[in-house]
């Protein structure tokens, strides 16, 4: 169906057929083409009707909304952009406006729910995009944008970016943010594809989607730097990047230059920009070969804007303002303003700002965010920018009766309250610190400064604890947070970003597949609001439920590590398939991030493993006589008997501790990190093939080392890092020609290239649902009744070899329970003690096997 086009319809609307065949949407399963994607839009723009409405979009990053958008456009109705998963923000616009219809996302093609037939509106003709500036709070404040404003914006961008039909770029932000949607409008403008997803940077299916449909850009706001530094973006290997942009607030110098300078080494550019709803979106822009030289500033203004500055009274800096065919018509509060055509002619942006001798721009605070305490003329920027000198992540907000801020991390508040008191020149009392978790952030990334201020308000009284212990999808935040004793668990935290290990992974699934029903396999990269909207599947009475191989392989091995020990059944290699899943694991939980944080987690983990492993043993020591000096230092390899004896009881632990440390030891090097980010299936490949010399003895290397089971551990590790079907078949056929022989025992070779087989293949394994629970303490104690068991069943197996596995696994997961409890009671603790500034810390990562002699 054809229809005609309103005359003021932005040119990147009425022009997508002209780019014929080129991709217009790439998603993970489909490609939409610039001539099926105008088509479609020209479907619901027929149906949206000849008649000029108000209309409102319920936007998600998807074809649905994208659709409905451009059909609004091609129609000339104007449309208010509201955050799908928002409900409570578009029932506040809706009763404030009272659009004429709804739209929304349906199955396939947008569903439009028509609150009236025509309209009661008076509607400029200019008038094409309302656009709210708080987030997502659904505030009435709209800013009223034009035909004008979005085809000018759009170009402008396009030009200082050089935009082509061969760049595809990537959703990472949202629609309905003006950021997320210039993205959108600027490759449109240009014929460019649009890679539609709403993933997660930290998900590692964002980055086999950027990759396979090769896209060239993505857009970030200064959040989306720390969740790049979480993800091992450095290392990662993304061939079509051309450049990334930046918006959305300042970006700390330090990490514009760090970025500016990884992508001059890998030959990608780096795009500061500035900008504002009420410009449409971009203002300014920082050329590429200047960031590293000048990070702190906002650069030049967009093709065809303006900068003046004037001055402010008491206040060696003035504001910027700004002008240029992008700027708002004005702002609506109300649907009497949806009539008004323009009432600025440009815009007092309210930052202060300062014009350096080479032409760049800077700003250097808000106008509107100063405050005055005390007499004092406080400047809730500047308050921020010292934190920044002290490595603290923190924002401020305030009014005049006190200052309050938010740090982020395990930080020391008594101590920076002192220090900003001092330097602000304010008494103690008038300046309250909290230290969160995380910052509270609005959707578009920017600090919520609201929230903040809030944390200074009397606080309700706790309700009272709910009667049924029932678990539902709106106990993800609290399950994670008494998991991973996180207080403040954001919307963007994912199970590994909040420092998930294998050890809290196996509580954490066990209660989440509770609560939800089941569990995708990549849960714990997920977002909490993406498993938060999960609802669950699970059918009442069904017997068999899904549940992690490497969860129901460390539950099973236990069990046969000690029935074998106890002699109630005889079954060995259990403890070679836990060293496949220890570097499984160690990949999962313990890769991400930058080189040196994550080394500092390693090291946690290797605690996590050692403390409770000396303290066992060291018990064991003073009460029996089994056991040496040696031991509890964890150097009977080293310092022990050549002969087998009890002294050799604890070895699985000493060789996981030697691979520990040797992987983190490794991954210290800036090569090897480099390497290992770079090629992140090829360097577990080849620690496995070193692994192997020892193990087919072409290299004889003396005892203690842990090179004849590092292939194992490696092995897992490369499993982890398997994307392909391809991958997963080299894999098993290495696993295939390397482990036969290995013991010269045809049953135990087989149990180890079967459980190595499992992890590889099947990702989860169906087990009856009421043993959920029972297999994941089993798991998460594994390590714990490995230790105890020793001193546990060598008296009740004479007796009842049941009863002998039975005590074991019971005093396993009893010394679990206290070693948890003693450990998290000194991290609080520590946490509590007055001192220096702390940098924040994330729970460590470690794979906790068991094992057989």
């Amino acid at each position: 169906m054809t229809i005609q086009l309103d005359p003021l319809q932005v040119s990147f609307v009425a022009d997508l057929a002209s780019y014929g065949d080129n991709p217009a949407i790439l998603t993970a399963d489909r490609m939409l083409t610039y001539r099926e994607l105008a088509a479609r839009v020209a479907a619901v723009a027929g149906r949206l009707g000849p008649v000029r409405r108000l209309l409102a979009l319920a936007a998600a990053n998807d074809l649905d909304s994208l659709v409905a958008y451009l059909a609004a456009l091609a129609g000339g109705h104007p449309l208010i952009l509201v955050p799908a998963d928002k409900p409570a923000a578009l029932e506040r616009l809706v009763a404030a406006y009272d659009p004429d219809l709804i739209m929304r996302s349906g199955g396939g093609e947008p569903v439009l729910e028509e609150r009236r037939h025509g309209t009661r509106h008076e509607l400029h003709p200019e008038l094409a995009l309302l656009l709210s500036t708080s987030g997502s709070t659904g505030s009435p404040k709209l800013v009223r944008l034009s035909q004008e404003n979005l085809q000018s914006n759009a170009e402008a961008i396009a030009e200082y970016l050089g935009i082509g039909a061969g760049d595809r770029a990537a959703t990472t932000l949202p629609m309905h943010y003006c950021y997320g949607l210039s993205v959108i409008n600027s490759h449109l403008l240009r014929g460019a594809g649009l890679v539609l997803t709403d993933l997660s940077v930290v998900d590692p299916c964002f980055w086999d989607l950027f990759r396979s449909r090769g896209a060239t850009t993505f857009a970030a706001v200064p959040y989306t730097f720390e969740l790049l530094d979480r993800a091992g973006f450095a290392g990662m290997e993304l061939p079509n990047l051309r450049y990334l942009t930046q918006a959305g607030g300042r970006l700390g110098p330090d990490t514009v230059r760090r970025y500016a300078e990884l992508g001059r080494r890998r030959g990608w550019d780096l795009f500061v920009m500035y900008g504002q709803t009420e410009a449409t979106a971009r203002m300014a822009y920082l050329p590429p070969q200047l960031a590293a030289a000048h990070p702190g500033v906002i650069g030049i203004p967009v093709p065809g804007g303006a900068f003046r500055i004037d001055p402010v009274p008491g206040l060696d800096d003035g504001e910027l303002i700004y002008s240029g065919p992008n700027v708002m018509l004005g702002y609506a509060g109300s649907p009497d303003d949806l009539a008004a055509g323009r009432t600025i002619e440009e815009l007092r942006t309210g930052d202060l700002a300062r014009r350096h001798p080479n032409g760049l721009y800077e700003v250097v605070g808000r106008r509107s965010r100063f405050v005055k305490i005390a007499g004092l003329r406080i400047d809730l920027g500047q308050v921020e920018r010292i934190l920044a000198e002290l490595g603290v992540p923190g924002a401020s907000a305030g009014s005049d009766q006190g200052l309050v801020v938010a740090v982020e991390g395990d930080h020391d508040a008594r101590l920076l309250g002192k220090l900003l008191a001092q330097d602000l020149g304010l008494p103690r009392a008038a300046l309250e610190v909290y230290a969160v978790e995380r910052l509270p952030r609005l959707a578009n990334g920017k600090p919520d400064y609201p929230a903040i201020l809030a944390l200074a308000a009397p606080q309700p009284e706790p309700a009272a604890p709910r009667n049924t212990p029932a678990e539902g999808p709106g106990d993800v935040r609290e399950i994670f947070a008494e998991q991973l004793e996180h207080a403040d668990v954001g919307d963007e935290d994912t199970f590994v970003s909040l420092g998930g290990d294998s050890l809290s992974y196996v509580a954490t699934s066990v209660r989440l597949e509770k609560a939800l029903g089941s569990l995708p396999p990549d849960w714990h990269l997920r977002p909490v609001r993406e498993l938060a909207r999960q609802r669950a599947s699970r059918r009442a009475g069904r017997f068999f439920s899904m549940l992690e191989t490497s969860i129901v392989l460390r539950a099973v091995a236990i069990v046969f590590i000690i029935g074998t020990h106890a002699h109630l059944f005889h079954w060995p290699g259990m403890a070679h398939v836990l060293m496949a899943v220890a570097g499984y694991n160690f990949a999962r939980f313990q890769l991400g991030g930058e080189r040196l944080p994550r080394l500092r987690r390693q090291l946690r983990s290797l605690g996590r493993i050692i403390v409770p492993s000396v303290a066992f043993i060291a018990t064991a020591y003073l009460l029996t006589d089994r056991y040496s000096l040696a031991n509890i230092v964890l150097l009977n390899a080293f310092l022990g008997p050549e002969t087998w004896t009890t002294q050799w009881d604890f070895w699985f632990v000493e060789v996981l501790v030697y691979v520990l440390v040797a992987m983190a030891a490794l991954l210290a090097v800036p090569w090897a990190d480099r390497a290992e980010r770079r090629f992140p299936l090829a360097f577990p490949l080849v620690l496995t093939a070193a692994g192997l010399l020892s193990r087919f003895e072409v290299v004889d290397l003396p005892v203690p080392n842990p090179a004849p089971v590092l292939w194992l551990f490696a092995l897992g590790w490369a499993v982890a890092r398997a994307r392909k079907l391809s991958q997963r078949c080299a894999l098993s056929v290495i696993a295939a020609l390397t482990v036969p022989g290995f013991f010269g025992d045809p049953h135990r070779d087989a149990t180890i290239l079967a459980g190595i087989l499992l992890l590889i293949w099947l990702p989860a394994v169906p087990v009856p649902a009421g043993l959920h629970h029972l297999l994941g303490l089993l798991a998460g104690s594994s390590l714990y009744a490995y230790l105890t068991h020793w001193l546990v069943y060598p008296g009740l197996a004479p007796v009842s070899p049941a009863l002998a596995v039975a005590a074991s696994l019971a005093a396993g997961a009893a010394y679990w329970a206290l070693s948890m409890y003693l450990m998290g009671a000194a991290r609080r603790w520590w946490r509590r003690l007055p001192g220096i500034v702390r940098p924040a810390t994330s729970s460590p990562g470690q794979a906790d096997p068991a094992a057989p002699r």
